[in-house]
């Protein structure tokens, strides 16, 4: 295991190396390109999961930063059928051709790592961002089930305004910069709570078997990313860097878990390699 620091702001360096070619549109309006259908594009496809309550302009910032240098496809977890891990690993299969470099934040993370246990030969690279493989312990695993049905059931009966201000108080977030807040509430309250309480039944850290175990059958390069201010996920990223072949664990001076919107350049540059 390595690891490394990095500030918040870092710029990324190309190391992308051309490796497939093929005709496509962009699949979601609101990005470069999104639309248009390119004769050629020669750039290595870059797929993308979002985490709970997010969306793929989650990664706006990330795709910035990055420039011309993928093809990206940042995927909306709703989409998949079924909703469960299996099906957005159906989904992840089916959003570029050939090889490509995967990355996920946080849920996406999780999500992330099944779908490369599921296809370790189609991933070259996989980007874990403020990530874990899942709740080992049993009970603490029903538990947390249990907390996220209450929660998902919270989320149907009430103006999802009041989910919104409940998901900025959770711990995680206590000190992310007024800014960053006033982002991720505006966005939020956008979602559909019917798809918030369904992902979270789904997909949610409760519902999703730990994959600890066979995190040594992964022989791809990992980037794991976590942000300085994150403890807990500097914590699990350290472990996750532990018991991947072939890992690298980047904290990010002073950023919090929300590291694609705080931190954009130094996720480009966990993507690059």
């Amino acid at each position: 295991m390595q690891q490394s620091v990095i500030p918040s702001r870092a710029s990324s360096s190309t190391k992308a190396a051309i490796r497939s070619c093929w005709s496509t549109p962009e699949p979601y309006p609101g990005f470069p390109g999104a639309g248009r259908v390119a004769t050629v594009r020669c750039l290595p496809p870059l797929v993308l999961l979002h985490g709970f309550a997010g969306a793929p302009r989650h990664w706006r910032g990330v795709l910035d930063a990055l420039g011309e240098r993928f093809e990206a496809h940042p995927l909306e977890l709703a989409r998949a059928v079924p909703l469960t891990p299996d099906g957005v690993a159906a989904l992840v299969a089916g959003a570029a051709p050939g090889r490509f470099v995967l990355a996920g934040y946080s849920m996406g993370g999780r999500l992330a790592l099944h779908a490369a246990l599921a296809m370790p030969e189609r991933v070259e690279r996989l980007v874990l961002v403020s990530a874990s493989a899942g709740i080992s312990d049993g009970f603490e695993r029903a538990s947390r089930a249990a907390a996220d049905e209450e929660l998902a059931t919270q989320i149907e009966r009430a103006p999802i305004e009041e989910f919104v201000a409940r998901w900025a108080a959770v711990p995680l977030f206590a000190d992310d910069p007024p800014w960053l807040r006033e982002e991720v509430a505006a966005e939020q309250c956008d979602c559909d709570p019917a798809v918030l309480a369904a992902c979270l039944r789904s997909l949610g850290a409760g519902a999703m078997a730990p994959v600890w175990d066979r995190l040594g059958e992964l022989a791809m390069d990992v980037a794991v990313l976590a942000g300085e201010r994150d403890s807990r996920y500097v914590a699990l990223g350290r472990r996750l860097a532990a018991a991947l072949p072939r890992a690298e664990l980047t904290v990010v001076a002073g950023a919090g878990h929300r590291l694609a919107l705080e931190a954009p350049a130094a996720v480009a540059a966990a993507i690059c390699g």
